[in-house]
């Protein structure tokens, strides 16, 4: 018997289970794009692990997929922790750039948005953003007054909204797409801008 056969014959422990399903619908979404659809059996077979253990550690198809969307959010937070620190713009800046890296993360967050998926949260860490808003208008990053919860929402919501049309709005207007990624964030750097600038009464 292979070295294969005999770890897929171990008995996995339930954590070990959900981290294989997770890598397994990881590497499918990578492999085929969000919108290929996400066929479950084909997750389980990827992690070695019986179709109806899915249903056993995630109840359904939108929990698995809500689940392995919150696993990449942690995995690249994680790798981002500094971010934290940085002023509003360039931390804006910042997460404009990373989710031009991750595409599909984003089709996925806006699919399980457009699903009705009460359970998905677009800011899995919302208490630590807020506390660096709040520092952001103490030291007048963000100027005093400023709504920096809707700033913060409508930035995302740019930033969202840009990586899910970006290749269509390449095709209609005619400009290449690496060129039209780097004028879109120039035109974001210049709308973060405007919200750091204090308004004049």
């Amino acid at each position: 018997m292979s070295e294969t056969g005999k770890a897929r014959r171990r008995r996995r422990t339930r954590e070990e289970t959900e981290a294989d399903l997770l890598a397994a619908a990881r590497r499918l979404l990578k492999r085929d794009g969000v919108l290929a659809g996400v066929n479950l059996r084909e997750i389980a077979a990827e992690a070695g692990v019986n179709h109806g253990q899915i249903y056993q550690y995630f109840g359904t198809r939108q929990a698995l997929l809500r689940a392995a969307a919150a696993d990449l959010v942690e995995r690249q937070t994680a790798d981002r922790d500094g971010h934290w620190e940085l002023p509003f713009d360039e931390r804006r800046q910042a997460m404009f750039h990373h989710r031009l890296d991750e595409p599909e993360l984003v089709r996925l967050e806006a699919l399980l948005a457009l699903d009705g998926d009460d359970d998905f949260s677009p800011f899995p860490r919302f208490a630590q953003t807020r506390q660096s808003l709040e520092r952001d208008e103490g030291e007048g990053s963000l100027p005093g007054g400023a709504d920096v919860v809707a700033a913060h929402v409508m930035t995302a919501a740019a930033q969202m909204g840009y990586v899910i049309f970006r290749e269509a709005y390449a095709r209609d207007t005619g400009i290449p797409l690496e060129e039209l990624d780097e004028r879109a964030a120039d035109a974001f750097a210049q709308m973060v801008a405007g919200l750091t600038t204090p308004r004049t009464p």
